[in-house]
């Protein structure tokens, strides 16, 4: 079976992106999984190279295609807008533009057969929009750049599959936005997305809104019966294995134990704090509904630490494992 290639995006350049791509693909058993090519700024790889202390060569390539594969050899689409010398570790509206183009051209990339699947190191929703691209992160960007109305957010850890009905929106919103159709919808690309990994017939777990489901109507206004259970049945009708709507806490224990093979959270955090707390150098992020296949580490660009070389790669080279599984199966 061929290496499929796996276009990187470089994220925020003032982050820890450059430094865990150069530290992910100096691994043996990434080369071995994948054919890496980078999309992002070639003497900022270079320079992170130095940082993390990784011997590689960074071949700059107008195109995957170009690209020699050679061991030792990190290929890079180089789109150069990078200035020497930008610093680590803050919000830039440079690093903001490049970090959208980035993305812009791994969408181009992909759909025109240069590669099977893309893979994102972190950008900063700040300096995105410093630099004039008002989107709330890599989900909603990738959703326009296809022109996709509507995806989710699942993200994934080895004991744990969380797919999302809200992401990056308030509380309040974010319960004003459920209704039946979108629960039924974000469901429907849970159980299709896990059928396609070979899960035949997946067991699925629905998050309620309200503390303990709502008792009944004792906590909340109802949002369970109206926004939740309809679509729950729906699926149901369709033979899937789906329950809910379930108390989050109790469901989260009982998916952890191997209960369920995803959980539906309706809002961020009731899916976000579970995945991090079992760690977020091993959860991975996965944009579902796109007509092309990404993945994403699950965390920010720590501009805390970023240039420092002490950065987790472990993240990364889970998200390259999932883009592997999930792309085509031909070569490219």
């Amino acid at each position: 079976m061929s290496r499929p290639t796996v276009a990187i995006t470089m994220g925020d350049a003032c982050g820890i992106g450059p430094e865990i791509i150069m530290k992910a693909l100096a691994r043996p058993d990434i080369a071995a999984l994948c054919r890496p090519v980078v999309i992002g700024d070639a003497e900022r790889l270079r320079e992170a190279g130095r940082i993390v202390g990784k011997d590689l060569t960074v071949q700059a390539v107008a195109s995957p295609r170009e690209a020699t594969d050679a061991p030792g050899t990190v290929a890079c689409v180089d789109l150069g807008l990078i200035p020497k010398d930008h610093p680590f570790g803050r919000v830039s509206p440079v690093s903001g533009e490049a970090a959208f183009r980035y993305i812009e051209r791994a969408v181009r990339v992909v759909q025109a057969g240069e590669a099977a699947a893309i893979c994102t190191a972190p950008l900063s929703k700040e300096a995105l929009h410093a630099a004039g691209h008002k989107y709330p992160g890599h989900t909603e960007l990738l959703a326009a750049l296809t022109g996709t109305p509507e995806v989710s957010m699942m993200l994934v850890s080895p004991k744990l599959r969380v797919i999302h009905v809200t992401t990056h929106i308030g509380l309040i919103d974010a319960i004003a936005r459920i209704e039946p159709g979108l629960v039924e919808r974000v469901i429907a690309r849970g159980h299709d997305t896990l059928v396609k990994a070979g899960l035949a017939n997946p067991r699925i777990g629905v998050c309620a809104i309200n503390p303990h489901a709502g008792e009944n109507g004792l906590f909340g206004r109802g949002e369970e019966a109206e926004k939740i259970t309809p679509a729950v049945q729906a699926c149901r009708a369709k033979g899937w294995r789906v329950e809910g709507p379930l108390p989050a806490d109790t469901l989260f224990f009982l998916a952890g134990r191997g209960d369920y093979d995803l959980v539906v959270a309706m809002y961020h955090d009731q899916g976000h704090g579970p995945i991090k707390v079992l760690g977020l150098e091993a959860g991975v992020n996965i944009t579902v509904g796109l007509p092309v296949i990404r993945t994403s580490v699950d965390h920010g660009t720590a501009f805390d630490i970023a240039g420092k070389g002490i950065a987790d790669e472990g993240s990364l080279v889970e998200a390259l494992r999932q883009a592997v599984d999930l792309a085509p199966r031909q070569a490219v």
